[in-house]
């Protein structure tokens, strides 16, 4: 079946997208930095770097990386073990049926309070592993340090809302693809018969989308219309099971900042990826991007340096939301295959995400 015609009515649109090509770009709600000082990471997270170095307690998959089906059983796990502190819920279901469980950790889990939340996201794509895996570790790490009566921890916990999703994408993550495993019927959901597999749920956001149709050449390496490329966008912003629910999810949440993880090149990205002029709180983006660098030792800058993008989450994420939007691309390789390297990823982002917590308290929108 066809996930719709929708595309009727593309042509009108993208006469109306082109006279609103030119105004600025808007943003719904806008962040800025309390009056308190930036947080002094040395002094943060000093005691907590040798903690994590110490720390063997976690889960281990049957093989370097968690399936599907293991990431569900220990995820449930840890939340009947520690339902104090942790919840797990599906916020939605992909083509091939597989839930997509986002993880809640705070002091009142049960509840929702008047408190900074934070959002991390992995497996956009789903042959990107260790991005789920850093966020597996942390949630491990939070529910056994908190109950360690750890002071960082317990911190974070009693005074945020931390919502993960480790697979945004589980179904690629078992066809170890790139995109989603939904049929395609060609490029704009027009064919009769399956013409190929999968979006890129990357390029699947709602924000900048129509640019593509009015400088197809400046785009060209951002996304595709062929639906058989890796970087095909979709027949529509949000046609997947997977970014509808991510939508609803930020469209009922409120969320500070967002860390999406992927694989490679060692890099802090924030927007915007379809244009190279800055956004409008640069300076906070840089702050932020900067200290996150002190942990990881990536290299900082706008997401078009590394190439246009049109569609990706941290667009639409600070475009539409006001959210500050920041993909880290873990890593020099797409997939390592060195339970070393993989578990030096996972320790070192465990301070990332402390320290992006602790960040948000200090960021109220206005």
């Amino acid at each position: 079946m066809q996930k719709g015609l929708w595309t009727k009515g593309l042509i009108f649109g993208i006469i109306i997208l082109f006279f609103g090509a030119c105004l600025p770009s808007p943003i719904t709600s806008s962040l800025r930095l309390s009056s308190e000082k930036d947080l002094d990471l040395k002094t943060v997270n000093k005691q907590h770097l040798n903690d994590i170095q110490n720390y063997s307690s976690i889960i281990a998959p049957s093989g370097l990386y968690h399936t599907y089906d293991e990431m569900t059983q220990n995820l449930q796990s840890l939340a009947t073990n520690h339902s104090d502190i942790m919840s797990i819920t599906s916020i939605g279901k992909t083509y091939e049926g597989r839930e997509l469980w986002m993880v809640k950790l705070s002091d009142n889990v049960n509840q929702e309070e008047n408190e900074p939340q934070i959002l991390f996201m992995g497996a956009h794509h789903g042959n990107e592993k260790p991005s789920y895996e850093v966020l597996i570790f942390f949630i491990q790490f939070i529910v056994d340090y908190y109950e360690n009566k750890t002071s960082n921890v317990q911190e974070v916990i009693n005074n945020t809302e931390l919502y993960i999703l480790p697979m945004v994408n589980p179904d690629g993550v078992e066809a170890n693809t790139r995109k989603n495993c939904a049929p395609n019927y060609g490029p704009f959901g027009l064919q009769k018969k399956v013409t190929s597999i999968g979006v890129d749920l990357n390029r699947n956001y709602n924000y900048k989308w129509f640019y593509y149709f009015l400088n197809p050449s400046r785009y060209y390496r951002a996304t595709s219309l062929s639906d058989r490329s890796n970087v095909y966008r979709g027949e529509s912003p949000f046609c997947e099971n997977e970014t509808q629910a991510i939508k609803s999810f930020i469209e009922t949440h409120r969320i500070i900042i967002s860390l999406s993880y992927h694989t490679s090149g060692e890099l802090v990205l924030y927007p915007w990826g379809y244009t190279q002029n800055p956004p409008n709180d640069k300076l906070v983006f840089v702050s932020i991007g900067e200290n996150i660098s002190k942990f990881n030792n990536y290299t900082l800058a706008q997401g078009i340096e590394l190439y246009p993008t049109l569609g990706d989450f941290d667009d639409w994420g600070y475009g539409d939301h006001g959210i500050f939007s920041f993909t880290i691309e873990l890593g020099t390789e797409q997939v390592t295959s060195d339970p070393q390297d993989l578990l030096e990823m996972c320790k070192s982002h465990v301070n990332v995400n402390l320290y992006v917590c602790q960040r948000a308290q200090l960021l109220e929108k206005k």
